[in-house]
């Protein structure tokens, strides 16, 4: 039986072990699964084809970040899900990742249950991402979501999967005030398990992006006590 895009699931780790039980474990749940050893090898497996990449930190070619990078320059993967293994367990490292463009991360060690729930999960957010050919504009902030494109005052932005994630639910629910935890269960979805932080550094990164004083912000207002309110002249 064919797969659909959103089954099949690339894994770019280099050590045969854990490339193996993750593989065999993700097929038993349905998924088609290739594996690759390294960096150069997962940019030649035409990722875009793929519903998911989980892509590990340390290969012996070049780094998973290098990779992510690669992967989020281009058009076609821009906005694939991407889990990112790692050993380091520096929360400072694992910021990177998520700033770089990786949509979760798991830390080696990991259960394979847990793997496969978080693979999972992010099918499910990026099944939930809107797809309608449909414009929003909130003064002069503009974002298409099928196309994943947006502009300021006609700057196009170079956004991750996340960070236009959160634009988007932001500019179309411009106005309202939204706490942390409910941020996270409408653009990262419930099934994340990460921290609340989270929102504050991707809030971060798009008031940095959007060019929106962190200071003196015009566009996402840190509302004390109750969370983020996006406004728009």
């Amino acid at each position: 039986m064919t797969q659909s895009g959103s089954h099949r699931i690339l894994i770019v780790e280099d050590e045969d072990a854990v490339r193996e039980v993750v593989s065999f474990n993700l097929e038993r749940e349905g998924f088609a699964v290739t594996g690759v050893a390294t960096g150069g090898q997962a940019l030649d497996a035409s990722p875009a084809e793929y519903g998911a990449i989980i892509l590990d930190w340390m290969l012996p070619d070049m780094s998973g970040i290098d990779v992510l990078k690669r992967l989020r320059a281009e058009p076609t993967t821009k906005t694939v899900p991407i889990l990112l293994l790692t050993a380091r367990s520096a929360e400072t490292d694992k910021v990177l990742g998520l700033e770089f463009g990786a949509d979760d991360y798991v830390s080696k060690p990991f259960g394979v249950a847990e793997l496969v729930a978080r693979v999972r999960a992010l099918l499910r957010r990026a099944a939930r991402s809107p797809s309608a050919r449909e414009v929003h504009r909130a003064g002069a902030v503009t974002v298409e979501p099928e196309t994943g494109r947006a502009w300021v005052g006609g700057r196009e932005l170079r956004l991750t999967r996340r960070e236009f994630d959160l634009l988007v639910f932001f500019v179309a629910n411009r106005g309202g005030v939204f706490s942390r935890g409910q941020l996270l269960d409408r653009v990262w979805g419930q099934d994340y398990t990460g921290g609340e932080r989270t929102v504050d550094q991707h809030v971060a990164q798009l008031r940095a992006v959007l060019g929106d004083d962190p200071a003196e912000p015009k566009l996402i207002e840190t509302v004390r006590g109750r969370g983020y309110r996006f406004v728009a002249e």
